[in-house]
C-alpha cells in the first residue's frame, strides 16, 4: 500500500502562500495562527522511526490541509479587524502615555523603546491590509481557477501561466513587498524585544519613581510579547500532537467547521465499498496465499464481488492507525490506496484527494463518468 509520494507544486504553493506571520509572531501571535510549515518537517525526520510511510504521509497531507485552513481563517474579515483594532489600541496607549508622561525622566530611552514598539504595529497593521485586500481580490480569480483545474490539465497549466502575468503579476509583487517587509519586522521585534527588557532592566527599580508610567507600560508590551509567544508555541505543539496520534479528531473537527467544497455526497458514492474478511491460519493453509497475508477485500453490492488479497503489513488503516477488524467495511479509491469509510468519508467531505496520493476523486469519478455514457 506504500506508494512513493511524488512532490506536489501545489501543495508546495499551499505552503507558501500561508499568512505572514509564521509561529514567530508578537503581540498579534493569538489572533494569527501558529504555522504548520514545520510540523510536516518534522513528522518527516522523527516520524518515520514511529511510524510507517503511508500513515506518515497522510499526516503530511493532514497538516498541509490543516495550514490551508489555518490561512483562510486568519485573514477572514472578523479576523482582520480584530488583529487592526488591537494593534491600533497598543498605537492609542503608547499615544496617551507619551503625552501624560511629559514630565517623567527615566535614566534610560523609555520612550524610544515604546516609539519603536509603535512604529513595529503601524508596519504590521499596513501589512496586514495589503495582504488581506491581495487576498480577497484574487479570490474571484481562484474560483475560476478551481472550476477550470476540473477539467483537463492542459487547461489548468494554462489558467496558471496566465495568473503568473498582467495584473495578477502586479499583485504578486505587491504580496511579495508586504511578507518581506513582515518578515523584518517580525524579525526585528524579536531584537527591539531584547533592548528593551535590557534596558528597563538596567533601570532596575529607580524607574519606578523617575517614569512610573513609561516603566510600566514597557512591563506590559513586555509581558504581552512573552505571553504570546508562548501560547502561539504551545498551540502548535498541540496541533502536532494530535495529528500524529488523533487524526480522526482533526478530521471531524475540520468536517464540522468545513466551509470548503469537497467532494459530494454522489462522488463518494460511486467509490467502491468492501467489506474486510480477516484470513485464519487453517484457511490460510487450504488456500494458495502467501504466508503474510492478512485478509481479504470482498466488494459489496454486486452479484460477482471482486476479492482482493491484503498482505498484513497493509491490512491497516493509515488515518486512524487501526488494524482492519473481521468484517469492517472499506473504501478504495481509484488510485488504489484503502481506508475505513468512516475516516476517508469524512475525509473526502473535506479534500476530494487522496491523502497518500492527492489523485482528484471528482476528477476520476467525472471522467469515469462519461466514459460510460
Amino acid at each position: 500500500m506504500a506508494t512513493p509520494r511524488s512532490s506536489s507544486p501545489r501543495s508546495d504553493a499551499l505552503l507558501d502562500s500561508a499568512p505572514l506571520l509564521g509561529g514567530g509572531g508578537r503581540r498579534r501571535g493569538a489572533l494569527r495562527r501558529p504555522s504548520l510549515r514545520g510540523t510536516a518537517r518534522l513528522l518527516r525526520q522523527g516520524g518515520r522511526r514511529a511510524m510507517r510511510e503511508p500513515s506518515l504521509l497522510v499526516r503530511e497531507t493532514a497538516a498541509e490541509q490543516l495550514e490551508e485552513r489555518q490561512a483562510d481563517w486568519a485573514y477572514s474579515r472578523p479576523v482582520v479587524a480584530l488583529d487592526l483594532l488591537w494593534n491600533l489600541a497598543f498605537i492609542l496607549t503608547t499615544a496617551v502615555v507619551l503625552v501624560l508622561s511629559g514630565d517623567e525622566s527615566p535614566s534610560v530611552p523609555l520612550r524610544i523603546w515604546i516609539a519603536g514598539y509603535a512604529v513595529q504595529c503601524v508596519v504590521h497593521m499596513v501589512c496586514v491590509a495589503i495582504e488581506y485586500r491581495v487576498r480577497h481580490g484574487q479570490r474571484g480569480g481562484s474560483s475560476m481557477a478551481a472550476d477550470e483545474e476540473r477539467g483537463t490539465d492542459g487547461s489548468s497549466s494554462s489558467i496558471d501561466d496566465a495568473g503568473e502575468s498582467g495584473p495578477h503579476g502586479r499583485i504578486g509583487y505587491f504580496a511579495s513587498v508586504a511578507k518581506h517587509l513582515e518578515s523584518a519586522n517580525t524579525m526585528f521585534s524579536f531584537i527591539w524585544w531584547i533592548i528593551g527588557f535590557y534596558w528597563v532592566s538596567a533601570g532596575g527599580q529607580v524607574l519606578t519613581h523617575d517614569a512610573p508610567q513609561l516603566y510600566w507600560l514597557c512591563i506590559v508590551f513586555l509581558a504581552f510579547d512573552v505571553f504570546f509567544v508562548v501560547f502561539c508555541v504551545a498551540l502548535a505543539c498541540i496541533i502536532g500532537i494530535a495529528v500524529c496520534c488523533c487524526l480522526p479528531c482533526i478530521i471531524a473537527i475540520l468536517y464540522a467547521v468545513s466551509d470548503q467544497e469537497g467532494a459530494s455526497e454522489d462522488d463518494i458514492r460511486q467509490i467502491p465499498k468492501y467489506k474486510f474478511r480477516r484470513v485464519d491460519e487453517p484457511e490460510k493453509q487450504s488456500v494458495t496465499m502467501i504466508e503474510s497475508s492478512g485478509g481479504i477485500m470482498i466488494e459489496c453490492g454486486t452479484n460477482q464481488p471482486i476479492e482482493k488479497v491484503l498482505a498484513a503489513e497493509d491490512a491497516e488503516c493509515c488515518i486512524c492507525l487501526s488494524v482492519y477488524d473481521d468484517g469492517a467495511e472499506l473504501r478504495e479509491l481509484p488510485c488504489g490506496h484503502h481506508f475505513h469509510c468512516a475516516c476517508i468519508d469524512k475525509w473526502l467531505h473535506i479534500n476530494a484527494t487522496c491523502p497518500l496520493c492527492k489523485l482528484n476523486v471528482r476528477k476520476n469519478s467525472s471522467s469515469s463518468g462519461s466514459e460510460e455514457v
